[in-house]
């Protein structure tokens, strides 16, 4: 994004900035051409994305953790932050193929302790489990990127840029790949903006920007963004439990 609100790529698209659900939203009603859509969303709503730029990780991603009092495989009951339907999804595979176990899941505002006093586990994504300090925790801790990554072999794609085809034009894909290659020539700003203006630290913020968030995809990223999808479909396909 860096490069659209600050570089040359200003002014080609008009912007605007909202939780993941909202997004998908917005490109379901028709009130987007283009959106960073959560890659859960790109078969119900059957729409195309770019396929050289996403949200990814090949390993501990750090902002989408689940929190647990309970050994991960008792986790009986799981209050989760709503504002991405991927991360929902993922710990709801997760937790289904690694630990064996099908939690009723809970929307519930992303407060750690609230979400802990009413659940055996919390998912939490984006700023509040940025914001969280997970060797202070009293509890077991996921980062499902990492668990993704270890079970899978395969790297995880969250988001990916989406419209419909005719949008989705060669013109877009250069600048959307000029907006990252601005960004990523110019992290010292972005880091800075995360500290002044976000209040992380300065080392966490260059940490996320270049370690831990992967924005080119591979044909592996793609490939594990395959095997999601069809996890996905499954998912959507179980009777959610009672």
């Amino acid at each position: 994004m860096w490069g659209f609100v600050h570089g040359p790529q200003r002014g080609l698209f008009q912007f605007r900035f909202d939780l993941p659900v909202h997004c998908a939203a917005a490109l379901r009603d028709g009130k987007a051409d283009i959106g960073l859509l959560p890659c859960a969303e790109l078969d119900r709503l059957g729409l195309e994305f770019l396929p050289d730029l996403g949200i990814a990780c090949d390993g501990p991603v750090r902002s989408i953790l689940l929190i647990s009092r309970q050994p991960f495989d008792a986790i009986r009951t799981l209050s989760v932050d709503s504002s991405s339907r991927t991360s929902v999804a993922l710990a709801r595979i997760i937790l289904a193929e690694r630990y064996g176990c099908h939690p009723i899941v809970t929307p519930h505002a992303p407060t750690l302790e609230e979400m802990l006093s009413v659940s055996d586990a919390a998912l939490i994504i984006g700023d509040p489990a940025l914001r969280v300090d997970t060797a202070a925790l009293p509890y077991r801790t996921l980062d499902l990127g990492a668990e993704w990554v270890a079970w899978s072999g395969l790297p995880m794609v969250f988001a990916a840029w989406a419209g419909r085809p005719e949008v989705l034009t060669p013109e877009a894909r250069e600048a959307f790949l000029g907006s990252w290659r601005w960004g990523m020539d110019h992290v010292d700003e972005m880091v800075e903006h995360a500290f002044t203006e976000r209040g992380f630290p300065r080392q966490l913020a260059r940490a996320y920007f270049t370690r831990h968030i992967v924005y080119p995809l591979t044909p592996r990223h793609l490939e594990g963004l395959a095997l999601f999808r069809k996890l996905v479909m499954a998912l959507d396909a179980l009777p959610v439990p009672a």
